[in-house]
């Protein structure tokens, strides 16, 4: 597996433990259901019901390894220690899109922590490595698929 380092909020490292605490209960004890539902209805070599739970079982034991390999190398990161002079990893950013006006507040995040919809991008996306270590009132030229959008930082805050 691999040893690269993740940065995580307590929020999002609190949700990668109960995610792997419910596959290894529940998700394991569904499995387990499932399987010994299977081998009760005969024959196994030509149980399709039977293979598919096992297919299943492997599948499940793949993610929860992930999961423990995620959380072996995770570090927390603490947000009352964000430096809001530059933007940084946890840093709640406002951009302005010098274009066409429009405002966008993001707070940069690791990559398995980032969900658009909540406001959280990835430090690895390309605004996120765009905006790092710059300052209020610099602006960024990101490359987006639409072509290059010049923003300015108009706010840093945690």
């Amino acid at each position: 597996m691999s040893k690269k380092i993740a940065y995580y909020t307590r929020e999002g490292l609190d949700k990668l433990k109960a995610e792997l605490s419910e596959l290894k209960t529940k998700g394991r004890a569904d499995i387990a259901r499932q399987i010994a539902e299977a081998r009760d209805k005969g024959d196994l070599s030509e149980n399709a019901e039977y293979d598919a739970a096992k297919d299943a079982q492997g599948h499940l034991e793949a993610k929860i390894a992930h999961l423990d390999d995620l959380l072996a190398n995770a570090r927390l990161l603490d947000e009352a220690n964000v430096d809001t002079s530059r933007v940084s990893i946890l840093a709640k950013v406002t951009i302005k899109n010098k274009k066409n006006g429009a405002s966008f507040t993001y707070t940069l995040v690791s990559e398995e922590e980032a969900d658009l919809k909540a406001g959280k991008i990835s430090t690895m996306s390309p605004i996120g490595k765009g905006l790092l270590g710059k300052k209020k009132g610099e602006s960024a030229v990101i490359k987006t698929p639409a072509g290059d959008v010049e923003f300015e930082i108009t706010n840093i805050s945690n």
